[in-house]
């Protein structure tokens, strides 16, 4: 016990301690310290001055006591208030409780009732809905019995029939009692319905038996009650189907008459002069004659080889009208094959459209479906077509009619395309395979013709373009032309023999003149005269217009040096030859070269101005085109100035430096001038 004492007193020691470290911080004692103040008289003094403040305060306490006394009142006044208000507050509390209650039984009791409501009004709804798909209105009755057809009262009540018999039979599987109130009058009123229908639309289809009826007026008439096919396929399959075949039995005797009739008197219009096996591009003109006439068969051969306004079918009369027969007879208007085929595949596309979408629309059928039906309908006469086109084909030797036939087709299948109608995709391959192998024959078959074309064979040869060329040039245009919107590499391969053949004959035909300068002039015509009609008529860059390009530059010069050299061939030959040495440094060849120099400026400055204007009128008089002389000569006089260019270059060089002749060199720039003189301004 004594050790705890201890304890305890050293504890408060240290506190005592912590308290007077304290109080020396304060700075008033550290002041006093400072200073040397009295502590225990300042502390009696404090001791003192408290003493006072208490005394005066008992006696403001004293002072105050009545108004303590009553504030003391008012707060016991002021309790009792509260505790009054306190037990009010609690009782509304209660009161409050008690109405909440209420309220949710309330709002229970209303969730229950608009459940209720909301039950009761879904099995009216229902109910009623039920009783009105269940009851046969009198007034069905009557329209379907006695309305006719055609009558709008009666396509209405025949749908609300059609959703009452469905409704029925729905409800007859569900073991409905009332459906046998209801069966044995729907079904009278649905026989009664069928027999209507039946003899209503096959009445409409015997109608376009009628001779000279527009049909297309009734069919479309029909897509009105398409309907009326539709409650057949619900309620009455075999009745449905003996519409459907009554239908397209009629349609494709109707469609077959009208083309067999159409095409008949289509083809009396065409012209009577038709190309034959003679007609081929590297056949002489005068190869075939007539027995009692001088002349050839055909008046106009090359008819056979040029496109004209024949191409128009594929542009501006692709969809314009069809050929009306009559008048053109009566106007005694020919037209050649393709305009015919056209015509005819243009009324097929329009009346095999129509059937189409007739017939998808009508029977509603799509795809497959739609497809076979239009070939029962359209079957006679796609047959018919592909027998008289394999005849004409055949025995055809127009190559280009062949071939924009071919283009018919493919725009006629994009067409048919656009319209959303693939049903003659198997009928445009078919004419395709035929067209295709007969085109391609004829085109092998000009190919042999110019390859075994023997240029012997022909009189009076001239320098001027062969008309064999021109046929070329005109063909090659025309296949070109049509192949450029849907190109085949078939064709272009064709025109690219063919192109060989023709080159190789002018090679041949151009051996044939002794002379290599006229050699040059009728390879030169020739090659102008194709580029100049393929650049007309089909695009700058295609492959026979640069190949032609390539074979003109060069025959051009070659011909510039053929024309130069009887004038500057010393010249010519000096400037070659100096150049060659120069090259190989050969100066001592150049030294022997010098003596020819004096010679060679002399003749030059006497002859320059004389040879330009013989060689003008050599060009311009010997090249049928006059742009293309005209070129040519510009050709000839640049490349003389070059010449003359280079030739002084040579004689400044150093073994030539000490000539006097050459103070005698003419100004280049004078040359020049006068070569300016013979240029045309077009």
């Amino acid at each position: 016990f004594g050790d705890d004492s201890y304890v305890n007193d050293e504890s408060n020691f240290e506190e005592v301690d912590v308290h007077i470290q304290e109080n020396l911080e304060d700075d008033f004692i550290k002041e006093a310290l400072k200073s040397g103040m009295d502590l225990r008289q300042y502390s009696k003094q404090i001791e003192k001055e408290l003493k006072d403040v208490e005394n005066a305060s008992i006696q403001d306490y004293i002072q105050e006591s009545q108004n303590i006394a009553s504030l003391h009142n008012q707060i016991t006044a002021c309790d009792e208030i509260l505790e009054r208000m306190e037990q009010m507050l609690r009782l509304f509390q209660t009161d409050l409780g008690s109405i909440s209650k209420e309220i949710l039984t309330l709002q229970q009791q209303s969730v229950s009732m608009n459940i209720r409501l909301k039950n009761r009004q879904a099995i009216r709804g229902e109910l009623s809905q039920f009783v009105d798909d269940m009851i046969v209105q009198d007034n069905l009755i009557q329209h379907i019995i006695e309305s006719p057809v055609t009558d709008k009262e009666f396509l209405e009540d025949l749908q609300i029939l059609d959703h009452k018999i469905a409704f029925v039979k729905e409800q007859s599987f569900k073991d409905a009692k009332c459906c046998q109130d209801v069966k044995d009058v729907l079904e009278k009123l649905k026989i009664k319905a069928i027999t209507k229908i039946r003899e209503f639309l096959l009445q409409k289809i015997y109608s376009f038996r009628k001779p000279m009826t527009n049909y297309q007026i009734p069919q479309n008439a029909l897509l009105k009650y398409k309907f009326f096919y539709q409650f057949l396929m619900t309620h009455e399959r075999d009745i449905a189907r003996e519409v459907r075949e009554e239908y397209l039995d009629t349609m494709s005797k109707i469609l077959f008459s009208y083309f067999k009739m159409y095409t008949s008197r289509l083809m009396k219009l065409q012209f009577e002069e038709l190309a034959d096996r003679d007609d081929l591009m590297g056949v002489e003109d005068t190869a075939k004659r007539g027995i009692f006439s001088s002349k050839p068969s055909l008046k106009n051969r090359s008819t056979v080889f040029t496109l004209g306004n024949r191409g128009n079918i594929l542009t501006t009369e692709l969809e314009s009208q069809i050929i009306v027969p009559h008048s053109a007879q009566k106007n005694e208007t020919k037209y050649t094959f393709e305009s015919l085929f056209r015509s005819q595949q243009f009324a097929l596309v329009d009346n095999a459209c129509r059937e189409y979408l007739f017939i998808s629309e009508f029977f509603m059928v799509s795809s497959k479906s739609a497809g076979e039906l239009f070939n029962s309908v359209m079957l006679k006469t796609l047959s018919m077509f592909l027998k008289n086109t394999q005849q004409y084909v055949q025995d055809c030797y127009d190559s280009i009619a062949l071939f924009l036939c071919i283009h018919v087709i493919h725009r006629y299948q994009v067409l048919m395309h656009k319209r959303s109608v693939p049903a003659l995709d198997k009928y445009w391959e078919n004419l395709l395979q035929m067209f295709w192998p007969r085109f391609e024959h004829i085109l092998q078959l000009n190919i042999e013709s110019i390859r075994d074309c023997d240029p012997q064979k022909f009189s009076n040869i001239d320098k001027r373009p062969h008309y064999i060329t021109r046929r070329y040039a005109e063909f090659s245009a025309a296949i070109v032309g049509i192949n450029e919107n849907f190109p085949s590499e078939r064709v272009a391969r064709l025109l690219a023999a063919l192109q060989v053949e023709v080159e190789n004959f002018i090679l041949r035909m151009a051996a044939e003149f002794p002379d290599h300068k006229d050699q040059l002039i009728f390879q030169i015509n020739n090659y102008d005269m194709m580029l100049g009609v393929l650049l007309e008529r089909t695009k700058e860059d295609s492959r026979e217009s640069e190949s032609f390009k390539d074979l003109l530059n060069a025959r051009i010069l070659e011909y510039v040096e053929e024309v130069l050299s009887p004038h500057f061939g010393g010249m010519i030959v000096f400037v070659k030859d100096c150049e060659k040495y120069l090259e190989r440094g050969q100066l001592e060849n150049l030294k022997v070269e010098a003596g020819k120099v004096p010679s060679l400026v002399k003749s030059f400055n006497n002859g320059w101005k004389k040879a330009m204007e013989e060689i003008n009128a050599d060009i311009m008089t010997t090249f049928t085109n006059f742009k293309n002389g005209t070129n040519i000569l510009q050709a000839a006089l640049t490349q003389l100035i070059q010449y003359y260019h280079r030739f002084q270059k040579i004689v400044n060089q150093h073994p030539f430096k000490s000539l006097p002749i050459r103070s005698e060199l003419l100004n280049i720039h004078n040359i020049m001038v006068e070569a300016k003189k013979f240029k045309t301004n077009f």
